[in-house]
């Protein structure tokens, strides 16, 4: 069984985005993605939720909830909406994350927010372009990891295959940030659903 989140760089069926908060329980993530009041599918597995989420109005998508270790976690089909709306999951001192797998316009995603602003984010392999309010949040992390040099620069190998490269960075976040979710809970397990409208 995989433990951390460093597997999802060697799974290829890794297109649902994935929040993270940790402060609240997953019904209140799930309502802080945007829930809409009253539609409860019951429990779901990954199948049903990606047909239920291409049913779904456009802009709509499915959230499948759950907790594992000290995060709450959201599997989001469809339209992710984690990173629209991670300064809101992140408010009133809970901390959040979300990956963005962005299988049709790469690279993958990070973001993190805390207190309500978004602290840093940046693509997987491009390190080196980071945004938010602190962008240098996770620089030493990211020097440490070998994927930065301290001023900030690519300290990548070249050609690193991508594979290996988000590995590292996912390594990296697994680390910092005691973020695990096993596979079966993002593809396999029942977990309770909800549709989460567009903004």
């Amino acid at each position: 069984m995989e433990h951390g989140i460093a597997w999802l760089a060697d799974w290829p069926d890794w297109y649902a985005g994935l929040t993270f908060a940790r402060g609240i329980g997953p019904e209140e993530l799930a309502a802080r993605l945007g829930a809409v009041p009253g539609i409860r599918p019951g429990d779901l597995g990954a199948s049903d939720a990606w047909s239920l989420a291409m049913d779904a109005v456009d802009g709509d998508g499915v959230a499948r909830v759950g907790t594992w270790g000290d995060w709450s976690f959201a599997v989001e089909h469809g339209a992710p909406a984690g990173a629209e709306l991670l300064a809101e999951i992140g408010r009133g001192g809970t901390e959040a994350v979300h990956l963005d797998p962005q299988p049709d316009h790469p690279p993958k995603q990070f973001w993190y927010a805390r207190d309500g602003v978004v602290v840093c984010c940046f693509g997987l392999g491009e390190e080196v372009w980071r945004g938010g309010h602190e962008p240098d949040f996770l620089l030493p992390e990211l020097v440490s990891a070998g994927i930065l040099h301290p001023d900030g620069t690519d300290a990548r190998p070249d050609h690193e295959p991508g594979e290996e490269r988000d590995r590292r960075t996912l390594t990296m976040l697994e680390h910092r940030f005691g973020l695990s979710l096993p596979r079966r809970l993002v593809a396999e397990a029942l977990l309770p659903a909800f549709v989460t409208g567009a903004a």
